[in-house]
């Protein structure tokens, strides 16, 4: 777990109070009232003071300058109030707008990260950024920001008037600042450590938490309760005492300290009018309002020490949420300025070589051609490599080795958007998101029509399904669409890739959770689906994919036999197993090698 050190602390500080540059303009004026409200409640006192002195101490007590007085004390008060509240507004409308602005853009930059980041990184601590971090950094720019520039000025004002009240005096307290600066820094080092610790204890919550949410079914059928609960018992208790010691740390260095000072001061003020006194009169009204100042002092310095535990949070916060926004393993970026247009759909491996952690190659100079409206089956034992080949077509991630060529362009040439418009892909377990079935299908597309959404539901057979539903097309999907079955999730998911008439279609074993009856039908539908396209698919029933033009049978990563169904049968090699495995019989076997 890295720790932040004070250089890391002020880099995280100024990139946060750099968001506050888009809005200089409203952040002047809210200070410019902030600053005519600190003016008004420091008047209040020396007002008070000349009450005192001029007219009560000496019983002078005129109607008239008595009433103006007091009309202008109140007007002071009034406007106080209204000055405070408008500056109070401006300041958190300020930082509502930044951190909702801030959470856009790291919403966006997940989006524009490589899946290589997924797969090292739980998704509860993705979560766990995106919302309680920027929520953390939110109490910052509401609370802390305001806070300190509010009760900074203030305390500006207040030695100033403490300076017109007493030089001597307020020469004295000037030696506060430093011991009061001392005890913020003292504060911030070991806090920093403890709510780092915080932080990451939440995090591990939250990756705990989304990991058993998903993993429910699983936990419950092999009894696991038991284990999650001791293991999400562990983290909880981490970050319950790493907020013990916080709280220990809050307990003595913020108010008890603060007021200690406070009250030493106090007594040493006194002291000093009450060795004045011996010697000449002092004026009460002096003594009044060097004391209102003093505590009104220290109020200010109590409610940023409060803060300082916000301000800290918020900067550990800004420290995971900007290892995102920094994070530089973006998804695969076009490289050159071809940007060349997928037509005819052929494919071409030409020695590619892949490896996900960069040390154990999981692909070994894969090279294999598929012509325009060909069928390329893979098929392998589990870890094969199958699903690599996939995501390297896809540009899910970047080739290492050798490159992959789409109508004699390399894959690396083509634009994103014009890889996902001309490439469908339909997984072996397809994602619903929430929505109606309609939104489902069209995914925001404006090009696709009602009726393209039907047309492509009656082509896989799925179209009487959706009717039946309660309110048919328009039927609300949940989350992940869980209501249904694992083949109608497929077959709504096989609608969706082809209603965007792709050139290229990729199935990962697209037919795997459908029946029988509806996989005969489904299997006619992607005969007349895949003349003049190009088609990849991976196959673990070996029946599904008897007339694909190429084979290719992978272990480890190589491309251990290729061919046509009945040619791999008749060569008796890995192929022949799997298939001899799949049927059971080697009469079967026989007989469609015949």
């Amino acid at each position: 777990m890295n720790k932040m050190t004070k250089k890391d602390q002020r880099r995280a500080l100024k990139r946060l109070l750099s968001y506050t540059k888009p809005h200089a303009r409203e952040f002047v004026f809210a200070f410019a009232l902030l600053l005519l409200a600190t003016l008004a409640d420091i008047v209040g006192p020396i007002l008070i003071k000349i009450f005192i002195d001029d007219y009560l101490t000496p019983r002078n007590l005129p109607i008239e300058p008595l009433v103006i007085l007091g009309t202008i004390y109140l007007f002071i008060h009034f406007s106080k109030v209204i000055l405070q509240y408008f500056q109070l507004v401006k300041f958190q409308k300020i930082a509502l707008t930044i951190i909702r602005e801030m959470r856009i853009e790291v919403f966006t930059k997940v989006h524009k990260l490589g899946l290589k980041y997924f797969d090292k990184t739980p998704g509860g601590t993705i979560v766990s950024r995106v919302t309680n971090d920027t929520e953390a950094i939110k109490d910052m720019f509401v609370e802390v920001v305001a806070t300190f520039v509010q009760n900074g000025v203030f305390l500006v004002g207040v030695f100033i008037a403490m300076f017109y009240l007493n030089v001597q005096l307020a020469l004295f307290c000037l030696v506060l600042i430093p011991i009061l600066f001392i005890l913020m820094q003292t504060y911030r080092k070991y806090s920093s450590r403890y709510y780092h610790d915080m932080r990451e204890r939440i995090s591990q919550l939250n990756a705990k938490l989304n990991e058993s949410l998903q993993g429910m079914a699983i936990i419950q059928v092999f009894r696991q309760e038991r284990r999650l609960r001791r293991e999400f018992a562990e983290i909880n208790d981490a970050h319950y005492q790493a907020g013990i010691k916080n709280i220990k740390l809050d307990g003595l260095l913020l108010r008890p300290a603060v007021d200690f000072i406070y009250i030493v001061t106090i007594i040493m003020v006194l002291s000093f009018f009450g060795i004045s006194a011996l010697e000449s009169p002092i004026e009460i009204g002096v003594l009044y309002a060097f004391v209102n100042y003093l505590e009104r002092f220290f109020e200010p310095v109590n409610n940023m020490m409060m803060r300082l535990s916000l301000l800290q949070q918020a900067v550990v916060a800004s420290q995971r949420v900007f290892e995102i926004l920094d994070h530089d393993e973006l998804a695969p970026q076009t490289i050159g300025s071809e940007n060349p247009v997928i037509e005819k759909g052929e494919i071409e491996f030409k020695g590619v070589s892949f490896s996900y952690d960069g040390k154990r190659d999981i692909l070994k100079n894969i090279s294999f051609t598929a012509k325009q409206g060909e069928t390329v089956a893979l098929v392998g034992h589990t870890g094969s490599g199958k699903s690599s080949i996939i995501n390297l077509l896809m540009r899910f991630y970047d080739i290492e080795h050798g490159d992959i060529l789409i109508d004699g362009h390399s894959i690396k040439s083509f634009d994103n958007k014009e890889l996902r418009q001309k490439i469908g892909l339909v997984l072996q377990d397809p994602f619903l998101f929430v929505g109606t079935v309609k939104e489902n299908l069209r995914l925001n597309n404006p090009d696709i029509t009602d009726q393209d959404i039907e047309e492509a539901a009656k082509f896989v057979q799925v179209d009487n399904f959706i009717k039946k539903l309660e309110d048919g097309y328009d039927y609300q999907v949940v989350e992940r669409g869980s209501t249904f079955s694992s083949g109608q999730r497929q077959l709504l998911a096989f609608a969706r890739t082809i209603v965007t008439n792709p050139k290229i279609l990729v199935l990962d074993e697209a037919t795997a959770n459908i029946d029988t009856e509806t996989e005969e039908e489904i299997q006619k539908a992607l005969k007349k689906m895949r003349r003049g396209r190009t088609t990849i698919a991976i196959a673990h029933r070996l029946s599904t994919i008897q007339d694909a033009n190429l084979i290719l049978v992978l272990h480890q990563g190589e491309i251990v036999e290729r061919g046509t169904h009945q040619e791999l049968l008749s060569q008796k090699g890995l192929y022949y197993k799997l298939y001899l495995l799949q049927n059971g019989s080697l009469d079967k076997v026989e007989n469609a090698i015949m």
